[in-house]
């Protein structure tokens, strides 16, 4: 049997979170979803919510292709591009 680490390799001293938004207000959220049954119900009541109670011009939904796996490089450089990310996972 192999016990395996799910941490970062890397050690977190270094790490800097992004900034946070003033309000959500007429920007452009990207939702990434692992791609599992359970979220595109989730996801349709979400973008709901953030339209209409927080103003969201954009929701952008995107799914990984692979749901173990880290988001493709396309997926994250499209990315770039949005004002607010949320990685969702569900089942």
């Amino acid at each position: 049997m192999q016990i395996l680490d799910p941490s970062h390799e890397e050690g977190a001293e270094d790490f800097v979170p992004a900034g946070r938004l003033d309000a959500l207000e007429g920007a452009t959220v990207g939702v990434i979803s692992n791609g599992k049954e359970g979220t595109s119900g989730f996801f349709a009541a979400f973008e709901r919510e953030l339209r209409q109670r927080y103003g969201v011009a954009q929701v952008v939904l995107r799914t990984k292709s692979n749901y173990s796996a880290p988001a493709d490089a396309a997926l994250m450089d499209e990315a770039k591009r949005w004002h607010a990310l949320v990685a969702g996972v569900g089942d």
